[in-house]
């Protein structure tokens, strides 16, 4: 009966915290948005007189008595022409026509907006809190994305790791087929150096990430996960009692307490090795 509650506006609870989700969304969105049109106010300017400065840096270096190339001539001005172009389509935009939805508006602003959105959400949400019983129903139903999320950072991590593993094995090889191919001679000893240090930093990165152990822990916490769901929608042990308000707690209780291991295992997998073995 939570949900049929009728709002000062006539629609129902569950339609006002969905509004106020939508709200909190379009001014997360709007910030972002805000965020790269102010860097692109600032930045392009900035980057004008960079080339600029760069430019005439170059012909006193270089080309002091000399004509500068007409291939790097060409290249200063393009870029000059279209960072001013670009500046000036922005400033008309945001003073002159203010066509973007937040023209004049701080990011400042647009927190300040946010933080406001997020209280009122909280306070409503605390104000229409529906029974433990109706929450533990729903939290069942927000389970499947979660699983989905789990299992695509695994991926993720999982092609990470191959990646890594690929251009480990490759470069490791490379160094011996250089060395054997060449003397070596100058050319060589560079293609070595390159790869000695791409040797050097997959290793060091594979070490400190760790993405294959990220990968497989995301991977058994979803497959956990989904294992509990199942053998509640069966009816099945643990989920097996008369009430249905027991299994429901049980279930909530039990995905949390995996939840809460998988973050404590990422948080392992963050610290340095002899903070590992203090944690465990």
């Amino acid at each position: 009966m939570a949900g049929l509650i009728g709002d000062a506006s006539g629609g129902t609870t569950t339609d006002s915290l969905i509004q106020y989700r939508r709200d909190i969304a379009d001014l997360k969105q709007r910030i972002k948005i805000r965020r790269l049109q102010v860097l692109g106010i600032f930045g392009t300017p900035i980057l004008l007189v960079s080339t600029l400065i760069v430019g005439a840096s170059s012909k006193v270096l270089f080309w002091l008595n000399s004509e500068m190339p007409d291939a790097v001539l060409n290249v200063f001005i393009v870029s000059g022409l279209i960072l001013a172009a670009a500046s000036g389509v922005q400033f008309y935009v945001e003073f002159a026509e203010e066509v973007w939805e937040d023209s004049g508006a701080s990011v400042r602003k647009l927190k300040l907006e946010l933080s406001l959105a997020e209280e009122r959400h909280i306070l409503e949400a605390r104000r229409r809190t529906p029974p433990s019983a109706d929450r533990q129903a729903s939290y069942k139903e927000r389970l499947p994305p979660e699983i989905v999320r789990l299992r695509m950072d695994s991926r993720h991590y999982r092609r990470l790791h191959l990646l890594m593993q690929w251009l480990l094995f490759l470069s490791s090889a490379a160094i011996s087929a250089v060395t054997a191919w060449f003397d070596p001679s100058q050319p060589a000893k560079g293609v070595l150096i390159c790869l000695g240090f791409t040797v050097t930093v997959i290793t060091a990165a594979a070490g400190y990430f760790k993405p294959r152990e990220r990968a497989f822990n995301l991977q058994q916490t979803a497959d956990n996960i989904e294992q509990h769901a199942t053998a509640f929608e069966l009816g099945i042990s643990p989920y097996n009692a008369p009430e249905e308000a027991r299994n429901l707690e049980l279930f909530a209780t039990t995905v949390e307490d995996m939840r809460a291991d998988q973050r404590m295992r990422e948080q392992q997998l963050d610290q340095p090795q002899q903070g590992q073995q203090q944690v465990i």
